[in-house]
């Protein structure tokens, strides 16, 4: 099968969730023997924290502008199984209308299925998808699932969707020796949101504070001058996703804080908790609808809805911890895993494929 992407960004993951994941799944995809074929608008944000160069067994084309693009794609495009556009890609109004006039079986992929709902929700304008909706495409999966996927459908006329949540590749992320410089009791890994500031004050800034002799460490970037630092949080400014392993087999105990669109939609599992749990590192959440249909409170990830309950969670014993990430590592192996995501992925775009033969 020969895929073709138009999206975001692989070549950077600074700020930006869907490189992680996308690399994850192509990666078992091309060794599955499948092409892989990305297209990505050469942006200097991205271009000047770039962390992966080119696809390996793929195609990564950069290009400036969509007119330059676009002679490049038709021909990619004309010998293709399956074109796909992402969420965020910056020109995807222009591709999908590219895709949808193609010989191939045509798909969209939302990795951002809350915020692409709120934003049509009030109003705002996307650069993915426009007024006609998504009913143009044989098959639209969503890194969301539950009530998202019959919004899809409802608000924006998908045909037929699926979820294709996120995955981690253990090939890349499992347990390293740990790391002085990452060293930590309680450890969070994320890009600064204003939306997820309220919990990460309450659920790891505030035990920082009440726990003065532990050490605190957050990864991520685009963090403010202002943010409530104290003396025993550490912070690393941005980390590429080989510095991910070292990071979370560093901690004792690693922080996942979701943002509002996300929870309150619920089916929307962070590629962090993937991360984590492959690294055999154990979590603690906050809560949100179908959290447990990916790993079960209690056994395989510690819930926090306070500040007692995030100390609670660091005052267990390190066998406790240890029995908690070693069932959360066998979950994600088994049913989280970037190859079981290819395998998911080939057997929904073989069912759309017949699908739609049976419907011509």
């Amino acid at each position: 099968m020969k895929l073709v992407v138009f999206g975001l960004t692989i070549s950077s993951s600074w700020g930006n969730g869907h490189a992680t994941l996308l690399r994850a799944l192509f990666r078992q995809l091309i060794a599955r023997g499948h092409h892989i074929v990305f297209f990505e608008r050469d942006v200097p944000y991205y271009a000047a924290h770039r962390d992966l160069h080119e696809l390996p067994g793929g195609k990564l084309i950069f290009y400036s502008t969509w007119d330059d693009a676009l002679a490049t794609a038709r021909h990619e495009l004309s010998d293709a199984d399956v074109a796909m556009v992402t969420s965020y890609c910056p020109d995807g109004i222009a591709a999908s209308e590219l895709v949808w006039s193609s010989n191939v079986l045509r798909t969209f992929y939302d990795m951002d299925t809350p915020v692409t709902l709120s934003n049509l929700r009030a109003g705002e304008p996307l650069s993915y998808v426009d007024s006609r909706g998504l009913g143009e495409y044989d098959l639209v999966l969503s890194f969301t699932g539950g009530g998202a996927l019959t919004a899809l459908e409802e608000e924006m006329g998908a045909r037929k969707v699926a979820p294709l949540y996120g995955s981690v590749d253990p090939d890349l992320y499992q347990r390293v020796a740990p790391n002085e410089y990452y060293r930590a009791d309680f450890s969070y890994l994320g890009t600064y949101a204003a939306d997820r500031q309220p919990a990460l004050e309450k659920l790891f800034i505030e035990p920082a504070r009440r726990l003065p002799d532990q050490r605190f460490i957050i990864g991520g970037a685009q963090y403010p001058q202002e943010f409530p630092w104290s003396d025993n949080i550490f912070f690393v400014r941005h980390l590429p996703p080989p510095e991910h392993p070292a990071f979370f087999s560093s901690s004792r105990l690693t922080l996942n804080v979701t943002r509002d669109t996300m929870k309150t939609m619920g089916w929307c599992p962070s590629g962090r908790l993937f991360e984590a749990s492959a690294c055999g590192t154990p979590m603690v959440s906050d809560m949100w609808d179908g959290l447990d249909e990916f790993f079960t409170p209690g056994e395989e990830i510690l819930i926090a809805h306070s500040t007692d309950d995030a100390m609670a969670a660091l005052q267990l014993s390190d066998g406790e911890l240890s029995k908690i990430a070693a069932a959360a590592r066998e979950r994600t192996l088994s049913e989280h895993s970037a190859s079981r995501r290819a395998e998911q992925l080939e057997q929904l775009l073989e069912g759309a494929r017949q699908s739609e033969a049976v419907a011509a």
